[in-house]
């Protein structure tokens, strides 16, 4: 089973500059992270683009829509920020990519963090369930899915949940 992994940025990627105390981007860190993690899934990671979430716009959204629909893969899976992944979903579900598996996934804590952020374990969650669940699009964070129109990120608590 071959998984296409697009990167698109978010907090997943950020760095911090330790004398401003501003986060910003230099280079991804998945490919870091599956060797970490020992990774033995045949992945062929792309760089789309490293914005922040509240940066992007339907253009992107675009972009990343037209790498699922030619990508040879059938499960794929896009990191990205989690301010706007549910936008992202939504945006990708309306554009009906028939017989793919997309599973969106990001950070609220940079990996450049170390042991605080919760990205290798939203990464290692969102590379299991893109094996397992059907066609469609899904979100997952804090070791779980949520299908693309039945979640919210709950900005008081920092996690996503469902909607009804």
């Amino acid at each position: 089973m071959n998984i296409q992994v697009f990167v698109t940025g978010g907090t997943f990627d950020k760095e911090y500059n330790f004398v401003t105390g501003e986060l910003y981007f230099k280079d991804t860190h998945l490919s870091e992270m599956f060797e970490r993690g020992r990774c033995r899934l045949n992945i062929d990671l792309k760089t789309l683009m490293m914005i922040d979430s509240l940066e992007m716009t339907d253009d992107d959204r675009l972009i990343i829509s037209n790498n699922c629909k030619k990508s040879d893969a059938d499960r794929i899976l896009v990191t990205h920020g989690t301010d706007t992944i549910v936008s992202t979903a939504k945006y990708l579900a309306a554009q009906a990519i028939e017989d793919k598996t997309i599973v969106l996934t990001g950070a609220l804590i940079p990996y450049a963090f170390g042991m605080s952020s919760d990205g290798f374990f939203n990464l290692g969650s969102a590379l299991a369930f893109a094996q397992v669940l059907p066609p469609g699009v899904y979100i997952v964070m804090n070791g779980r899915y949520f299908i693309w129109d039945n979640v919210r990120k709950n900005r008081e608590t920092g996690y996503f949940e469902n909607i009804r």
